[in-house]
């Protein structure tokens, strides 16, 4: 009994020791930067200002993210290996990308985005981090769990995203998870800004601009100073110190609503205008719409992803088929044996297709979409030129009975 009594005060401070570690390097680095918002609320976006006290000298990166908002976020590598010679085929998926994640960085790190905004499409977000410097403040997306695949087309075209592989370690995690949040956001301007201003005394200031259309709910905001940075060959040694959380509130009010697994928002009064004059034009085409509302979408809304744009469309499509369907079959316009031989064939496409959506880029999306209806629009073209129509009466006939039976149709309805 004796003994046991002897080790827990042992044990509490050996306990004790251990939790004053992390206060004794924060001392060593420095003292905690002080934080403060000017604000605690946004109406759908707007500009906010972060201000406090840090070191003098020291470099402040502003980390800003959702905090109770996350989204999917998905990456297929296949890319050739250049150490290999190989393709990876691999397959990474989270779904617990913060919905809005974006550094503030000092203002006279600006040369450095703007060179990332000139290499265009091929600006690579870690080398960003690095030169800028706020890769010593990028830390909520290293706390994403990560589930990576090995992908095969045969699994693609069963429905499956392949075997799921072992979990990838910290470091890897970090990597993957620069690389899904530049597939996510995309653009240098939506990751980075340069807004810190600081003085030679440590004191600081940063106005953060945040559009309108993010996701509603709560966003943390850390400062972190980075009071030394030292080489040892390839091998950074950073010295930093961070702050504590401070939070406000992004509020939206109807009409604009969030979109959940698309990670953003939108005014519904726009979609549903545009979608009305579409629907009228395809059902005339004889189609839902949607071969024309998503590459409008894509465009017109670049915050959507384009994933969420294709499978969107899809089921709404369905209500202007339906109501074209009943039309049509009331005039007798349609055939149900060529029906059901096509809609087979719709029937496989429509399970593969979603699964082969999620592995492309949107610049893949968009040139596969672009040269179909090019395609389409040519071969329409050229079925209204005038020696395509005399050389198929056929055609014309066709013509004209469609004009009768709308006539006919009209008549009937009118009576």
């Amino acid at each position: 009994m004796k003994v046991k009594f002897c080790i827990l005060p042992l044990l509490a401070l050996v306990m004790m020791a251990f939790a004053l570690i992390p206060q004794a390097q924060a001392e060593e680095n420095g003292p905690a930067p002080t934080i403060t918002l000017d604000k605690t609320t946004l109406d759908n976006g707007g500009e906010i200002t972060v201000s406090g006290q840090v070191p003098a000298g020291a470099q402040v990166y502003v980390e800003v993210f959702a905090a109770d908002k996350t989204v999917r976020a998905n990456r297929f590598d296949g890319k050739k290996d250049p150490k290999t010679g190989k393709i990876p085929y691999k397959f990474y998926l989270t779904h617990e990308m913060p919905a809005y994640y974006k550094i503030f960085i000092p203002k006279d790190m600006q040369p450095e985005l703007d060179k990332a905004k000139a290499a265009g499409k091929g600006w690579k977000y870690s080398e960003v981090l690095k030169k800028t410097g706020a890769n010593a403040a990028y830390s909520a997306p290293t706390k994403i769990k990560i589930d990576k695949y090995q992908a095969t087309i045969m699994a693609s075209i069963i429905g499956s995203r392949g075997d799921l592989l072992e979990a990838m370690d910290e470091k890897a995690t970090k990597s993957e998870s620069m690389k899904l949040v530049k597939g996510r956001f995309r653009s240098v301007g939506n990751l980075l800004a340069a807004a810190v201003e600081i003085k030679p005394d440590g004191a600081y200031a940063a106005k953060m601009k945040l559009r309108s259309g993010l996701a509603p709910g709560k966003y943390n905001v850390v400062v972190t100073a980075v009071t030394e940075r030292t080489m040892e060959g390839d091998k950074e040694t950073v010295k930093k110190v961070k702050s504590e959380v401070a939070s406000f509130e992004n509020k939206q009010t109807f009409p604009t609503v969030y979109l959940s697994n698309a990670g953003t928002s939108i005014n519904l009064l726009w979609p549903f205008i545009l979608t009305l004059a579409i629907s009228i034009f395809g059902v005339l085409m004889g189609a839902g719409g949607g071969f024309i509302l998503n590459p409008i979408l894509v465009s017109i809304f670049p915050a959507l992803p384009h994933t969420i744009v294709a499978g969107t469309v899809m089921p709404t499509v369905l209500f202007s088929q339906g109501s074209g369907i009943y039309n049509y079959s009331k005039i007798k316009f349609i055939n149900w044996k060529l029906g059901v031989g096509i809609g087979c064939a719709m029937l496989v496409g429509g399970f593969i297709g979603p699964k082969l959506t999620e592995m492309i880029t949107l610049d893949q999306f968009k040139f596969a979409f672009g040269w179909i209806l090019l395609v389409l629009a040519g071969l329409m073209y050229w079925q209204t030129t005038p020696g395509y129509l005399e050389k198929n009466k056929k055609e014309q006939s066709i013509l004209k009975e469609f004009k009768k039976r709308a006539e006919e149709a009209a008549k009937a309805k009118g009576n």
